[in-house]
């Protein structure tokens, strides 16, 4: 049986909607919006009466009846650590979204507007695989330092819906499969999968691992110690120059993966170093994970925007293919991932979880 669901995945710069049936697309929108529109709210939770206008007003376009839906999905935002899955929206959970008790982001906002549409026509309301799925084995979390554990923050509802697409194309389920998955994007996270569960993997968010189009990866601590003493720096530009103003933006000035790719192609000698580091690093993380899983790996699975870069990723394969196969699955369709999630819940082939 199919069921209709919407799809919510409010972005820093835009809100992404879609309706299914099943596993067909009804409609689906993704609407832009600029620094001027939120140039008067002071904090994420103050655009959430305005990303609800922008929920009413597609809907409408479109002429759907949301009195056909049977339920309603919102992007996963900073939550406490969880276990991957599909989670019912709690009050619980919305308390500790509306208050960023765990950081803010314009995706803690997806649940809050699923639940309030959900709430109004009697149906549930759900989030799937946020970023802060922790399935991290104990030794993972060790850093170096008693005071510092590291932390599971990447980009899990792709990095999932890429490892069930995969293994059902192998003929098997994710659940039952070894793999090593690279989501490479405006952040770039690397994780050993095993048997459907990540258990190791760079924090994508904080600074952690291979550098990326926009973000600084690991850097030299002592080095990085000097700078934060230094006093030329505030606290919010030495984050800014780890997140934002990392990676490519701060050897090249761009976080545009395009841009650089011209670059290289022209010939510039910078642009070239860079792009090869780059996808160097990504490299070495993704043979740490296959140290993780003992070498016993079924696929590497490169996914994310940037994958759709052959440049870029034959690089990748060329220091990697020697571990295993490496398969290709470009994009990230968050909202599909999200409907997924939720269509399983439905049908009775998973469980949802409570917050």
């Amino acid at each position: 049986m199919s069921y209709d669901v919407l799809t919510i995945n409010p972005g820093s710069t835009s809100t992404k909607l879609a309706v299914y049936h099943g596993d067909k697309v009804l409609f689906e929108e993704t609407v832009r919006h600029t620094m001027q529109e939120f140039a008067d709210f002071n904090n994420v939770q103050e655009q959430f009466d305005f990303r609800w206008q922008v929920l009413r007003r597609v809907i409408d376009a479109f002429g759907y009846d949301v009195n056909k839906l049977d339920a309603v999905v919102g992007r996963g935002g900073l939550l406490r650590p969880v276990a991957g899955g599909t989670y019912m929206v709690t009050e619980k959970m919305l308390d500790d979204l509306k208050e960023n008790e765990y950081g803010e982001h314009a995706s803690n906002l997806g649940a809050m507007l699923a639940k309030k549409l959900a709430d109004k026509l009697g149906i549930p309301s759900f989030i799937v695989d946020p970023v802060v799925v922790d399935e991290m084995q104990p030794i993972a979390r060790f850093s170096g330092n008693e005071l510092i554990a590291r932390k599971s923050i990447f980009h899990a509802l792709n990095h999932k819906a890429a490892g069930r697409k995969i293994a059902k194309e192998l003929g098997s389920e994710y659940e039952k499969m070894n793999f090593v998955i690279a989501h490479l994007g405006g952040g770039i996270s690397v994780a050993a999968h095993r048997q459907g569960k990540a258990v190791d993997v760079n924090n994508a968010l904080d600074g952690d691992g291979p550098f990326s189009p926009e973000r600084s990866g690991s850097l030299p601590m002592n080095d990085f110690l000097e700078a934060c003493f230094s006093g030329n720096w505030t606290k919010r530009e030495l984050h800014e120059l780890i997140v934002g103003r990392g990676g490519m933006i701060s050897y090249l000035g761009t976080n545009s993966m395009l841009d650089v790719e011209n670059k290289v192609q022209a010939g510039d000698e910078d642009a070239i170093k860079a792009f090869d580091a780059m996808a160097y690093q990504v490299s070495k993380e993704i043979g740490a994970c296959s140290v993780v899983l003992h070498g016993k790996i079924d696929a590497i699975i490169l996914t994310g925007g940037l994958a759709r870069s052959e440049l870029f990723t034959n690089k990748i394969i060329e220091q990697t293919n020697w571990i295993t196969r490496v398969i290709i699955e470009p994009g990230e369709d968050e909202l599909e991932a999200l409907n997924s999630g939720v269509q399983r819940v439905l049908a009775g082939i998973e469980k949802e979880k409570v917050y």
